[in-house]
């Protein structure tokens, strides 16, 4: 991954298990790496400190996507410092485990606004700054198998990353003329985020989950990190508006 090197890259949700291991995945390939996620900055410390081998490569700024104001700020920010933008992961999400009859229009806005607003706030105004600076960048959104497949208790996240499954293709469409690469991964089982801390607290229901996956095996954050790299690698330079699905074969099962 040598050609990451000097690569400015963006990335939303970044405090999370899978931003942070995408940001160490770049870091080590030598990327330079702006974090950002809700978390005020000196809160954000002790997570950051998962990253102090990289000191110099990476800085971090609290960021709301769900405000586009703010994230035109960030991206304008970033592209007057580095002088450009070479990537964008558009990861970050909220999820609201509840069915239709529990589920408050509350939970469903906020959840709308930043699943799908701040995935098109966050990657739009990238791509509008590779754009300007005639940078034949790369953007990837981090989807998921539910865009896809019924989760009966999460009816807003499963809808919200339909549609950003949608933003990835169209946005991919309008911007191939500019050399632009538009992505989505969509991940199954990872041991991650909410569900990594259900299953260390109930491991039965690890062990449950990893049952149901064809290849018998659970993901980690890292491994879905070495995807997004390759796929905005030079490896992948023909490959734009696909998801690339790694579930373990879950998609596979019917319902």
């Amino acid at each position: 991954m040598q050609e990451l090197k000097d690569k400015v890259v963006v990335i939303s949700g970044a405090l999370g298990d899978i931003g942070l291991a995408i940001a160490t995945a770049y870091l080590k390939a030598q990327a330079i790496v702006v974090l950002s996620d809700v978390v005020p900055a000196d809160k954000a410390e002790e997570k950051l400190l998962l990253l102090k081998n990289y000191t110099g490569n990476f800085e971090y700024k609290s960021l709301n996507v769900s405000d586009d104001k703010a994230v035109l700020v960030f991206i304008n920010e970033v592209e007057a410092k580095y002088g450009k933008i070479d990537h964008c992961i558009s990861n970050a999400a909220r999820v609201t485990i509840k069915d239709f009859k529990t589920l408050s229009p509350e939970e469903w806005s906020t959840e709308m606004r930043v699943n799908v607003d701040g995935a098109f706030y966050f990657a739009n105004f990238a791509a509008k700054s590779m754009v300007e600076k005639q940078v034949k960048g790369s953007i990837l959104f981090l989807g998921s198998w539910a865009a896809h497949a019924v989760h009966q208790n999460l009816p807003a996240y499963s809808v919200s990353k339909a549609a950003v499954r949608m933003i990835n293709q169209t946005m991919a469409l309008e911007y191939a003329p500019n050399g632009i690469r538009v992505n989505e991964i969509a991940p199954g089982y990872v041991n991650a985020g909410l569900s990594k801390t259900v299953w260390s607290e109930l491991p039965e229901q690890k062990s449950i989950s990893q049952s149901k996956v064809p290849l018998g095996k659970i993901m980690e954050a890292d491994e879905v990190a070495a995807q997004v790299l390759w796929l905005n690698s030079s490896q992948c330079q023909h490959v734009t508006g696909s998801t690339f699905l790694m579930d373990g074969g879950l998609s596979l099962l019917r319902p």
